[in-house]
């Protein structure tokens, strides 16, 4: 429990609690995130410490390990935005972006896990042991499980969205706006026939790209994470033939757009990557708990 709610309170505060312009700009809202991580991993301590130590030794237990998290959270936080902004720009940036996002992850994970260790004495048999064995017959195995998902969650969305983010890169508005582009000139086609019904009227593809429409975006953001959440599900049910109806029903919906190669290769390039990590996130559900 203790390694499931310390990595719980780490990704609610780094994902959840933050905006994309805090994200952006951290040295300028570091006091708003540092207070998040202050408040999601001392609420979590104050459960461990009065659940398993029932409230003794406050030092050894509550403000020793959440001192310890706090700083080495800043130390690797300052760490990683000194090398990212120190990255030149290039083709491959988001690329190097995204190693530094992963390590970041990875580091933050194995403060925790040293945190487990030196606070409160756990060998890696017993940590590897709490994550594991989530369907056995502890008592607190229904928490567990339902801790493991929650996380499972985030990495599905949260997670995997700035991963997939990293690897496309920045949506470029031209392929953004394909769409809205083809919609307008049908509705000014459509206009057309009810003043002149006798003129031709068909539908000419034409690519002028115009302003980004936001909509666009986050309905986009909604899919990967359906996309994601379904595949492991599939995964995880080890239905992995039902994940290429996933594929069809995202190549029909953008049917037309895939005439444009930039954006079929873009559009293939962003599905590859979501499933893959679908894919992978099913494989360790199946793998803790059937």
């Amino acid at each position: 429990m203790t390694v499931l709610l310390l990595v719980l309170a780490h990704l609610i505060a780094d994902f959840w609690l933050q905006s994309d312009q805090m994200v952006k700009h951290k040295i300028k809202h570091l006091k708003k995130h540092i207070l998040h991580h202050l408040l999601t991993t001392g609420i979590v301590l104050a459960v461990i410490w009065g659940y398993q130590y029932e409230f003794q030794h406050i030092i050894s237990y509550f403000i020793s390990p959440l001192a310890f998290i706090i700083i080495t959270h800043l130390l690797i936080d300052l760490l990683k935005i000194k090398f990212v902004d120190s990255l030149p720009k290039s083709p491959t940036d988001n690329m190097k972006k995204l190693g530094y996002f992963l390590a970041d992850q990875v580091l933050h994970v194995m403060m925790i896990l040293l945190t487990c260790f030196l606070f409160f004495h756990m060998t890696i048999a017993e940590m590897t042991a709490s994550l594991l064995n989530l369907n056995g017959t502890s008592s607190l195995t229904l928490l567990n499980t339902a801790l493991f998902f929650v996380i499972i969650y985030i990495w599905a969305t949260s997670v995997s969205g700035h991963i997939v983010k990293f690897i496309i890169g920045s949506l470029p508005s031209e392929f953004a706006n394909f769409e809205g582009e083809l919609t307008l000139k049908n509705q000014i086609a459509a206009g057309k026939e009810k003043i002149q019904p006798s003129t031709d009227n068909r539908f000419t593809e034409e690519y002028h790209y115009f302003t980004y429409s936001t909509p666009l975006r986050s309905r986009g953001k909604l899919i990967g994470y359906l996309e994601r959440l379904l595949v492991i599900l599939l995964t995880a049910a080890g239905a992995y033939q039902s994940i290429a109806f996933i594929i069809a029903a995202k190549s029909i919906a953008r049917f037309k757009q895939l005439n444009d190669r930039n954006w079929a290769e873009y559009f293939l390039l962003g599905t590859l990557s979501s499933i893959f990590l679908g894919l992978v996130l099913g494989l360790v559900v199946q793998g803790v708990l059937m």
